[in-house]
């Protein structure tokens, strides 16, 4: 695709052209700072004041990608405390548009040649600052077209990395996993007590009233299975992503995205060896055990076989079934649910086998907390270092010394 004349780095295609046009008229008045700066400019930008409106400004990367990718702002570089300085005047004043370790941020060059780092902004200069975050979140708003192209732009190629949450994601399934168990041993500890409570109503009829206390119990504990089971779910959708990677079977931010889009089996089936009779016991299972988690949390909380409607028949009541299948929704025949103990226990086991045999040298990646690099999946330097637990422990130590 061919791109601006005045565009040489081939970050805005012709075809946005007008959205770039639309962009700078909503900055209105902001415009790049002449360069080079003369001295006494780069001396106002070393000594500069923060202002209130670089708290109002959107995130540093959106900053950077619309005045320096799209617009061709220029960026001063690095410097000791900032990632990057983009000179602007406002209404003829100097400002840095800079990325600090607080984040982005609007600095004031003072004219005052013996003012510091210390020396507030005027309320002119606080106001000003506050409108020039106005207008760069208004020029965002018209470079979103653009916008969107970039990110599907950076999804094409390989250098990105992916997030590893697996740990917060797996500690959470293990809080309500551990919470369960607990109930479960609370309930049954009290199963034969039994609260009596005796009472008059207004007309003074005595009544007595029993409570169950352990039923209670097995309800919460009912609820907090549930709560795993989801945090399970939500795991193994993440890890199944890195463990893809890992074999290279993800090799783009696109392929990522696809497969992040996927439902729970196309994960699975994607990162594990679904010949081996092992997995492909788990992956029925636990498919229908998924099903049984969607109904209730994301199906409006019917039965956990499905039920949603009932009908009279000659045998009595009948459940019509949720089949989550648009081509026949509605069955007679539900699949059996597991029971909360039941389903827990198949968890554990899968996890068991899950880091078994070939991913084993898989799990020190993941265990690692290091992001998923597709540039390492893309070079095959993942699949080399998952032959062995040793080749995986001499990447994951030479990749923590680099970060």
């Amino acid at each position: 695709m061919k791109t601006s004349v005045d565009n040489p780095e081939g970050l805005v295609p012709r075809d946005f052209e007008k959205v770039r046009v639309a962009a700078r008229l909503a900055l209105g008045e902001i415009v790049p700072a002449e360069i080079p700066l003369s001295k006494p400019d780069l001396k106002g930008l070393m000594f500069s004041c923060e202002t209130e409106g670089g708290r109002e400004l959107p995130p540093y990367y959106l900053v950077y990608f619309l005045l320096v990718e799209l617009l061709g702002f220029p960026n001063l570089g690095e410097r000791k405390n900032a990632a990057w300085v983009i000179p602007v005047r406002f209404r003829g004043r100097l400002y840095g548009i800079e990325c600090r370790d607080s984040g982005p941020g609007i600095f004031a060059s003072s004219p005052d040649p013996d003012a510091g780092m210390d020396t507030p902004p005027d309320e002119e200069v606080q106001r000003d600052s506050l409108k020039i975050a106005a207008l760069i979140g208004q020029a965002l708003s018209a470079a979103d077209p653009w916008l969107i192209w970039r990110a599907g732009e950076a999804a094409s190629g390989s250098d990105l990395n992916v997030a590893n949450n697996s740990d917060w994601l797996f500690a959470r399934y293990e809080f309500f996993r551990d919470r369960f168990r607990a109930l479960r041993e609370e309930a049954e500890e009290r199963k034969g007590e039994r609260v009596i409570t005796k009472g008059a109503v207004k007309d003074g009829t005595p009544y007595t009233s029993v409570m169950v206390p352990s039923l209670k119990i097995e309800r919460e504990a009912e609820w907090v299975a549930q709560a795993a089971m989801e945090a399970f779910f939500s795991w193994t959708d993440h890890v199944f992503i890195h463990l893809s990677v890992l074999q290279g079977r993800l090799r783009s931010g696109h392929d990522v995205a696809r497969l992040a889009e996927a439902d729970w089996k196309a994960k699975m089936e994607t990162a594990l060896d679904m010949s081996d009779p092992e997995t492909e016991k788990y992956r029925v299972l636990l498919s229908s055990l998924h099903a049984q988690v969607r109904r209730v949390a994301a199906r409006g909380g019917f039965g956990r076989e499905g039920e949603a409607l009932w009908f009279h028949s000659g045998a009595g009541p009948a459940p019509l079934h949720l089949t989550g299948d648009q081509s026949h929704p509605l069955s007679l025949a539900g699949d059996a649910a597991l029971d909360p103990e039941e389903a827990i226990l198949a968890i554990e086991d899968f996890i068991e086998h899950l880091w078994s045999g070939p991913r084993e040298a898989m799990q020190k990646y993941v265990l690692s907390g290091l992001p998923a690099f597709l540039l390492l999946a893309a070079d095959g330097t993942y699949e080399k270092a998952i032959r062995s637990e040793d080749h995986m422990a001499r990447l994951v130590g030479h990749l923590l010394c680099r970060l």
